[in-house]
């Protein structure tokens, strides 16, 4: 094969991929739906919702009653952004530093 035909080859095998894994979505979505609906229909049978068997948080992540860190930084042009110091450094931040700032200079 030549080099042409091996990467038409590839973009065909990557498309096809995209379609199997946009299928698959497609599928795990609807499959939730269906459960979901028969555990309502199987808790409304004995006088229950969802609401009741996830704690009346149906919907809603469990943080683990942890709260929100404070901000630690904000932005030097707009103080209404501000980030915790936790996770991955904001653009902005990278952006301050790269021109010269120093992390003291966007302390709260």
């Amino acid at each position: 094969m030549t080099r042409d035909e091996l990467e038409k080859e590839r973009n065909e095998t990557e498309a096809r991929l995209q379609e199997i894994a946009r299928a698959q979505s497609e599928y795990d979505g609807r499959r939730l739906k269906e459960l979901r609906a028969e555990i309502d229909a199987m808790l409304a049978k004995e006088g229950y919702s969802f609401d009741d068997l996830a704690g009346g948080k149906s919907g809603k992540r469990n943080t683990g009653g942890r709260a929100k860190a404070p901000a630690k930084y904000r932005h030097p042009e707009n103080g209404s952004i501000t980030w915790s110091g936790r996770g991955r450094q904001p653009g902005w931040y990278k952006e301050a530093l790269a021109g010269g700032a120093k992390p003291e200079d966007m302390a709260v």
